[in-house]
């Protein structure tokens, strides 16, 4: 999680939304990112999605089986059923998302016995670090958009 976090303090430097995601096969990090929506112009561009592209790249492979996934924030639906399609084993994530959390805040979408596949989960992880981020992220965004 702390490479995670990392990825996120990257993230907030570069003024997008700090949310970092690591991908890790047996113990070792394969793949990692943070978020990229404002940079690209791309609703799509989540660290989740980003990080589990790359983990696909480096294995060859259309599938992460056996594979974790870590990141900052609650996964929301494209990002869970991102993770249901690419058969992760399981994921670890920092805050809760009670608006767009799919993971077990809103709706647990990984874990619904009615897909084919189910991802394990642990949520909460350096939750208070991960949330403050995010906090203060926004907190001064705003400030930005009084002034």
């Amino acid at each position: 999680m702390r490479e995670a976090i990392k990825q996120a303090r990257k993230a907030e430097g570069k003024e997008e939304i700090p949310v970092g995601a690591v991908v890790a096969l047996n113990g070792k990090i394969i793949a990692k990112a943070h978020n990229k929506k404002e940079k690209t112009k791309n609703s799509l561009n989540h660290a989740e999605i980003l990080a589990m592209n790359k983990a696909c790249k480096k294995l060859g492979q259309k599938y992460l089986d056996g594979c974790e996934v870590y990141v900052t924030l609650e996964p929301c639906a494209m990002c869970a059923g991102a993770m249901l399609n690419y058969r992760i084993k399981r994921l670890y994530f920092g805050a809760w998302e009670p608006k767009t959390g799919c993971a077990g805040s809103l709706y647990n979408l990984l874990t619904d016995k009615r897909f084919n596949h189910r991802v394990e989960v642990a949520g909460g992880i350096l939750e208070e670090e991960c949330a403050l981020m995010l906090k203060n992220f926004f907190a001064q965004r705003r400030k930005k958009e009084r002034s």
